[in-house]
């Protein structure tokens, strides 16, 4: 609460209930200085309430229309609880059944995969994002995490160009298309390069190749992580790396706060 005062968060993750969340935001819009509204995140995956089958179930029916009904649900359930943010839909195609994540996501087809991501944005923000029953969607893991070498989580990716464009990027261009309205960088470090310093797929392709306007931000803790892939020697650092990089918002690793 005396972090919110002062205006030193941006969003708060895992905090639902209209009580809880409105006591913050009365911190947050009567006491900092810039009176900036606080933004609730949570991982609703596949159903707040009401629980549907997971992604890659759902991608099973081959049918967007009602992947976009299930996430109108989840939307208006989540908002209602003063959630107005999800990190979902993942959208990387991923091709190793070894890994756990898999679930997450719509398989491993770019085409299906495109479809289906685009319908959870539609269904997730509706018609406007200041809708009150609208939530911002995000588009993760950017780029590769679903490529994770031996289905390992967090495991190194090696994805040559033309694979990369043509099965792991568009389900995530799909997104945009569809008015996604944040993204997250992901864990693993793609063709030696960690994806939150990324810079060629955080600003060359999101940023200028495809016109992204909305904010980037880092998946849990891995600003923190560009330390143990060898290329921060600090937090200091690594804040650097990432906002320089094109990540905007710091997720869990108290990088960007003090430095």
């Amino acid at each position: 609460k005396e972090m919110v005062g002062r205006g030193q968060l941006g969003s708060i993750f895992n905090l639902t209930g209209e009580a809880e969340t409105n006591a913050m935001q009365k911190i947050a819009m009567e006491k900092s200085r810039l009176h900036v509204p606080l933004l609730f995140g949570l991982d609703v995956i596949h159903g707040f309430r009401t629980e549907f089958p997971v992604p890659l179930g759902m991608s099973a029916t081959w049918d967007p229309a009602l992947v976009e009904q299930a996430a109108r649900v989840a939307a208006k359930e989540a908002s209602r609880a003063g959630v107005r943010w999800t990190y979902s839909p993942m959208v990387d195609i991923a091709r190793d059944a070894r890994w756990g994540r898999i679930i997450e996501g719509s398989g491993e087809d770019p085409y299906l995969g495109s479809a289906l991501a685009a319908a959870y944005v539609r269904g997730y923000q509706g018609t406007k994002l200041n809708d009150p029953q609208s939530i911002a969607a995000c588009s993760k893991h950017f780029v590769g995490y679903g490529a994770a070498e031996g289905g390992r989580d967090y495991n190194t990716a090696e994805i040559p160009i033309r694979l990369l464009r043509q099965v792991y990027l568009p389900p995530f261009q799909a997104t945009i298309a569809a008015g996604a309205a944040t993204f997250m960088s992901a864990f693993e470090s793609l063709n030696e390069v960690p994806a939150s310093a990324n810079a060629f797929t955080l600003t060359q392709v999101l940023r200028k190749e495809w016109g992204f306007k909305g904010f980037v931000v880092s998946d849990w803790g891995s600003i923190g992580e560009l330390i143990e892939q060898g290329v921060a020697a600090n937090h200091a650092v690594a804040a650097g790396k990432a906002i320089l990089a094109g990540v905007d918002m710091d997720m869990e690793s108290n990088a960007y706060g003090p430095h």
